[in-house]
């Protein structure tokens, strides 16, 4: 349980807040490269961390993001004219560049120099792994860009979607490392879903007797959750957490490829909640691909021309009774990314977390706070955060069996290395 002044500190992220000045400090996945495909095309919506801003591609291919709105009457320009090096606000014609300058003011005099005393809020972006990343920050405090393991693969080897969270970021997070959960809400879907049936995992993870051994890291904090096996052997399932957001889940099967998520606030009701599957050694297949793109694996089927998903509240995530009774299916809500929203969504935007009644199985989230909130401090000082170094976030997460009697720390540190040109551990 903690009090409702704590849950504000984790769970507030606009820009005046102590979480909010730490989430600032890492570079933050934007948008899909895809989304802004061609020079002058047009302008994205992205709402990150509060703020409401306009990212768009130049006639040079210089990526801007910058606030949404003209300075002049707080026009959004999302409605603007991608032109000649500029957006333009359509309503009196007043033209910023991709640093927020405004370049052109047509019903000023040029000699007036009113035009150079205007300029929008702008943040630093680079463009890796196909996605378009922002540093809102300290520019002086700026760490490299990102090098998880699969911004630096070819790109055939990565599959990225996102999909729209209506909820606050934590209880997604909080999701993403309880490990426990997949014993009851997912255990008819490990049996459905083409990407997880048949495979060891599946089928070591619907033991429902799980216990948690955890280890912080540079990056965050490393994951083991332990079930029951053969006879006289442990199945272990290794999740990375990675701050400030991004969870690594564990291989439900050998060859299999591997997959992450991070939720990205987008204010403190909503978050973006991003998925990368990716194999190190090989092309994911064109099986992977399109069961992915239609809601299988841990990917979502969306609403065209949006990020929400087809199965939303607004619909009960097209929960299934008939289905749900018949024991053929525990939750009822198809899919693994569906289950989680619901259930996640369910909770209201913010959880409180002053009710909250927590047991054994929670430690991971109980030590997550804790990190949360020490990175919190220390941002506020100007300190050293976790996770922002290439060393760090280069991991991966694992999943092998041992022997009952013990052996895990001394496994888990080699398992969830980055080694090049080689497979990541699964059962």
């Amino acid at each position: 349980m903690v009090t409702k002044e704590q849950n504000d500190l984790l769970t507030l992220t606009g820009p005046d807040t102590p979480m909010g000045k730490a989430f600032r400090r890492y570079w933050i996945p934007a948008l899909m490269s895809s989304e802004l495909p061609e020079n002058d095309c047009p302008p994205v919506r992205v709402s990150l961390l509060g703020e409401k801003l306009i990212a768009f591609r130049d006639s040079s291919g210089k990526l801007g993001l910058i606030d949404e709105f003209c300075a002049h009457r707080g026009v959004s320009l999302w409605f603007g004219r991608n032109e000649q090096n500029g957006i333009r606000c359509p309503y009196h014609g007043w033209k910023y560049d991709t640093t927020g300058q405004c370049v052109e003011l047509p019903s000023e005099p040029v000699e007036s120099g009113f035009c150079q005393k205007i300029k929008l809020t702008s943040y630093p972006v680079v463009e890796k792994g196909n996605v378009i990343w922002a540093y809102m920050g300290p520019k002086e405090l700026m760490p490299d860009p990102p090098s998880f393991e699969w911004t630096d693969l070819p790109k055939e080897n990565v599959f990225i979607s996102k999909r729209w969270q209506e909820t606050n970021y934590l209880q997604a997070v909080e999701g993403g490392i309880d490990s426990s959960h997949v014993s009851f809400l997912h255990s008819g879907e490990l049996n459905n879903d083409p990407l997880h049936r048949n495979t060891q995992g599946a089928k070591f993870a619907k033991s429902t007797k799980t216990n948690f051994t955890m280890i912080e890291s540079d990056a965050g904090m490393i994951i083991g959750a332990q079930r029951d096996a053969d006879p006289g052997n442990h199945y272990w399932r290794v999740t990375q957490w990675m701050m400030p957001w991004y969870t690594l889940i564990p291989p439900y099967g050998g060859g299999h490829a591997l997959n992450g998520h991070a939720w990205v606030p987008m204010d403190d009701g909503n978050c973006m909640a991003w998925t990368f599957t990716f194999h190190p050694l090989r092309a994911l297949t064109d099986f992977e691909i399109e069961t992915m793109k239609a809601g299988g694996g841990v990917h979502v089927d969306l609403i065209p021309g949006t990020f929400r998903p087809v199965a939303n509240r607004d619909n009960d995530y097209l929960m299934d009774r008939a289905l749900q009774k018949s024991g053929r299916h525990y939750s009822g809500v198809r899919t693994l990314a569906i289950q989680d929203a619901s259930v996640q969504e369910s909770i209201g935007a913010i959880a409180d977390r002053t009710k909250e009644n927590l047991v054994s199985t929670d430690n991971p989230i109980i030590m997550a706070r804790r990190i949360l909130t020490k990175a919190a401090a220390a941002a506020e000082k100007g300190g050293q955060l976790p996770g922002l170094t290439a060393e760090s976030q280069r991991v991966r997460s694992a999943s092998f069996i041992l022997p009952a009697d013990g052996g895990f720390k001394t496994k888990v540190v080699d398992a969830v290395k980055v080694r090049e040109g080689e497979a990541h551990v699964a059962v």
